[in-house]
């Protein structure tokens, strides 16, 4: 299944990218296809954005690394609209007016709710 993760990253430190990772790799040893944001933001800015980045600040990304959070989001969009047959929701995501967004969009689209 092409699952889209989602869940909080800004106010989180290093943008909660280890859990993203950990929660990308048990959902591809249950055999799911993951687009997990944060992959896909290091392999946008050709590196690992959250380093050093300890409160999660968008801001600092974007002096730092350009990081702009608007490309990220329709990056994300795009691929759920285009690809994803489920979300995957990470504990907390709540809290995150992106996944509170893309969530809005799976449902929209009538994709598989996944809680993690």
């Amino acid at each position: 299944m092409r699952t889209y993760l989602a869940g909080q990253m800004r106010g989180i430190p290093e943008f909660n990218y280890p859990a993203f990772h950990a929660a990308a790799a048990k959902l591809r040893a249950e055999g799911h296809e993951v687009f997990s944001p944060a992959e896909r933001d290091i392999a946008r800015e050709g590196k690992d954005i959250s380093k050093g980045n300890a409160a999660g600040c968008e801001l600092l990304a974007a002096k730092e690394h350009g990081f702009s959070t608007r490309i990220a989001l329709a990056d994300d969009c795009d691929w759920i609209c285009r690809h994803a047959e489920a979300i995957a929701l990470l504990p907390g995501w709540e809290h995150s007016r992106g996944a509170r967004a893309e969530l809005a969009l799976a449902e929209a689209i009538g994709l598989e709710v996944i809680h993690l």
